[in-house]
């Protein structure tokens, strides 16, 4: 009785170890992946716009909020109104924006953020590499940009 009883207390809590250590792996593998993803972005290229404009109108978008449930409120910026928007990042390089808007003002030149807030919805995809961070949307068109804290 004694003995059986020791056998199933050690598979028990062998399999309570082997849970443990998965979510542990599992957790550092996310905060691997906010600390890469959870920074500001300057806009370096984006449809036929030019480096220097994007620059010229500081266009970048600001992912440094804290993740809650998997989900990173962030905002944006193009020249005129500040955006905001939810993302929602995934392990498999598929993301999901949703909840954007922006203020209101009306500028003289407000192209790169019409242009900007179109494309932004309908971005499916995700990659950063290094300092990079590549936006693309289900028919190839891409964002690029890289880290504020890098330049």
């Amino acid at each position: 009785m004694k003995t059986i009883f020791v056998s199933v207390w050690c598979v028990l809590f062998s399999g309570m170890l082997l849970n443990c250590n998965a979510v542990s792996s599992n957790t550092s593998q996310n905060t691997d992946q906010n600390s890469q993803l959870q920074r500001e972005w300057m806009l370096t290229a984006f449809g036929s716009y030019s480096k220097s404009d994007l620059i010229a109108k500081k266009a970048a978008i600001n992912l440094t909020e804290k993740a809650e449930n998997g989900k990173v409120k962030g905002s944006a910026f193009m020249g005129c109104n500040s955006m905001f928007f939810t993302s929602e990042f995934k392990n498999n390089g598929k993301v999901k924006m949703s909840e954007i808007g922006s203020t209101l003002k009306a500028c003289q030149d407000m192209k790169l953020e019409m242009d900007f807030s179109k494309a932004f919805r309908n971005i499916t995809t995700y990659s950063v590499k290094g300092h990079s961070l590549t936006l693309t949307d289900d028919q190839g068109n891409r964002m690029e940009f890289i880290a504020a804290d890098w330049d």
